[in-house]
């Protein structure tokens, strides 16, 4: 099923002094596992086979935010001990503060909408606050100035581009660590060319105009090439 999604315009710079900074999180798994909706076995007669997965495998979770001049991150989520965690409230807002908004003064982004996605670590009253307190205005996200619609993996690049390309890349040479899985990642990242960059920049304003409009309908034809 398909949500409807109601999209305000958003001007879109393409240069290294303003732009729209998307960002996200994602697990990384070391054993690969991406999702268990992926595994089928077809028989006429039940093959009584068990699929074997650890209870608890091994993960990263890694941030970044993208837009039309780089790439800010990754950013992977540890805890003070430097063991990988996952992303909460908590972490979440040190990450903007002590990662992100520094990044940012260094990319010397002078006029930046900063969007997010609707998972509740970043819709906490006191991370929209700090936000707000840093953006104003330019904060695209729910409970913002500007929403978004939910679940719209359409329009969001990390989704339909960078961590799809990402996953297709780090897993080539079977890490066998946390920490070599880590450094394939950055490794990759670091790689993506800007030529590859302008091209998610086409893409995904051509994403908004199809998106508003056909009213928030599917797009089954709207593919991005790099």
């Amino acid at each position: 099923m398909y949500e409807r999604k109601k999209v305000k315009k958003t001007m879109i710079y393409n240069n290294k002094k303003s732009g729209l900074g998307i960002s996200d999180e994602a697990h990384f798994w070391l054993n690969g596992y991406v999702n268990k909706q992926n595994c089928r076995i077809w028989s006429e007669a039940n093959p009584q086979v068990y699929v074997e997965t650890p209870l608890h495998p091994e993960k990263l979770t890694v941030w970044c935010a993208l837009w039309a001049g780089g790439i800010i991150g990754p950013y992977f989520f540890k805890n003070d001990e430097g063991h990988n965690v996952t992303v909460n409230g908590d972490r979440y807002r040190a990450m903007i503060t002590n990662f992100f908004i520094p990044e940012w003064n260094y990319n010397d982004v002078q006029e930046l909408w900063f969007q997010q996605d609707g998972a509740t670590c970043h819709t906490a009253r006191a991370t929209i606050d700090l936000l707000k307190d840093t953006f104003g205005d330019h904060l695209i996200s729910r409970f913002g100035p500007v929403n978004w619609p939910p679940r719209s993996c359409d329009l969001t690049p990390l989704d339909y581009f960078l961590w799809g390309y990402v996953k297709s890349l780090v897993y080539v040479d079977k890490p066998q660590t946390l920490d070599h899985l880590e450094d394939n990642m950055r490794r990759v990242i670091a790689d993506i060319r800007p030529q590859m960059l302008e091209k998610f920049v086409e893409n995904w304003t051509s994403r908004l105009d199809y998106i508003r409009a056909s009213r928030g309908s599917p797009m089954p034809e709207v593919i991005f090439k790099m």
